[in-house]
């Protein structure tokens, strides 16, 4: 049975379709993750999974039951962790912990093997007020509260934003051993780069499931060739490349631009011997494999 399918899903806001018409099915102890930008419509999507909103159209199940009809027993089935910090910034980590047993009928030391190896890196600052915990530990403190029912899925909405990046690799483990202990774990994130812990992922855009596979087929259907190419002055660099013949794209990458060509003619000294031409210096070129994020911008600009 799947943890969680989904079917010809639509919801809107007036005139803008936050989902539409999308459907998928994640498997039971699954880690599997929505990538897109703001606005794409993973927020929408998580608080219809966790009966937060309604549907306008189309179905949901979690563990087989309908997240209209029986959401009183999904409750108490799912974790879930907003993209906003949600807890009490006045009570302490130990009281929200507890706060948060209670409301599920259960006990901080019931359920405490679960949670441990999370709870164990703030447990010492438990007497602390949530409000006044980093961005690390207060998405520790988050998890530990959406977990310590004992949950068989948890829907996590991007829960590494704002966060350091020694803080979201540590999350990652965390959702690793999760996995492992057999609870399916679906996360959101804009971050394309996170793609590659999920077992499968869904790359979505303005309500829409453009595809869903396993991180490395993704990579593998990219189609063309791609440079990775530098320049003393990368805004001028991102104009002339657009007017290279036969280019297919270009977007930049940090300081760098990825450039991708139609034709394979189009070679290193060639894109160099061009470059110097329109005035650029400290030009560098090199064949680059494709990321997540090549696959997510070619998909979005497909008709």
């Amino acid at each position: 049975m799947s943890a969680i399918l989904v079917e010809h899903l639509v919801k809107h806001f007036k005139q803008v379709r936050a989902l539409d018409d999308i459907s998928f099915s994640i498997r039971e102890g699954e880690l599997f993750g929505f990538i897109g930008p703001d606005g794409a419509g993973k927020t929408t999507l998580f608080r219809l999974l966790t009966t937060l909103l309604i549907p306008d159209g189309g179905k949901a199940f979690i563990n087989g039951l309908d997240v209209v009809k029986e959401y009183r027993k999904i409750r108490q089935d799912i974790g879930y962790m907003p993209g906003k910090f949600s807890l009490y910034a006045d009570l302490s980590v130990e009281e929200n912990l507890n706060f948060y047993a209670t409301v599920f009928g259960t006990t901080v030391a019931e359920n405490y093997d679960l949670i441990r190896d999370i709870y164990s890196q703030i447990e010492p600052f438990k007497k602390r007020k949530a409000g006044k915990l980093s961005g690390g530990m207060k998405q520790k403190l988050a998890l530990s509260c959406a977990l310590i029912h004992k949950p068989s899925v948890l829907i996590l909405d991007e829960p590494t934003t704002g966060v350091d990046a020694v803080s979201r690799l540590e999350f990652w483990e965390m959702l690793k051993r999760l996995k492992q202990s057999g609870i399916t774990v679906v996360v959101a994130t804009p971050y394309m780069d996170e793609a590659s812990l999920c077992d499968r992922v869904a790359l979505i855009q303005s309500g829409k499931i453009m595809t869903i596979s396993p991180p490395s087929e993704v990579i593998n259907t990219y189609p063309w060739r791609l440079f990775s190419v530098k320049s003393a002055d990368i805004f001028s660099l991102l104009g002339d490349l657009k007017r290279y013949p036969q280019v297919h794209t270009v977007f930049a990458f940090g300081q760098s631009a990825h450039v991708s060509f139609k034709s394979e003619e189009v070679t290193e000294p060639l894109l160099h011997d061009y470059l110097i031409q329109h005035g650029h210096s400290e030009i560098t070129i090199s064949k680059a494999d494709a990321n997540i994020e090549d696959c997510f911008m070619e998909l979005m600009i497909k008709p």
